[in-house]
């Protein structure tokens, strides 16, 4: 199987899965540009079924999704930017906080407005 991204402006549509062959044959009345996506592509690694690091190079930096963002220029995908203060890596093409999360069993939220990591209440 093959799997496509519709992009148009710059920002994905929707996203499609066919064999490659009679993918040509599909025909949908929304106006842009389908771009070959590749699961289990994230961070700029691509990723086996188990969840371990393949050997295959990643494609487009991260598996599309609807309303993330096409980069025509490094060819690639990324989500929105989440807060105004984070940052895209162009080495992993995901967005880094200004602070690293910390690093143990809870789990966090970001706060903008403090520019810090928030412990998550139930």
């Amino acid at each position: 199987m093959s799997y496509f991204a519709k992009v148009l402006d710059g920002k994905v549509l929707k996203v499609f899965v066919a064999e490659k062959e009679f993918f040509n044959t599909y025909i949908d009345d929304i106006p842009g540009e389908w771009i070959e996506t590749m699961p289990n592509t994230y961070g700029n690694i691509h990723y086996n079924e188990d969840g371990s690091i393949d050997s295959k190079p990643a494609i487009r930096g991260n598996y599309a999704c609807i309303g993330y963002i096409y980069d025509r220029e490094n060819d690639v995908f990324y989500e929105p930017q989440p807060y105004p203060s984070w940052t895209l890596n162009k080495l992993t093409w995901l967005w880094d906080a200004p602070i690293d999360k910390p690093k143990d069993e809870k789990m966090y939220l970001w706060d903008e407005s403090n520019k810090s990591w928030i412990e998550a209440t139930i």
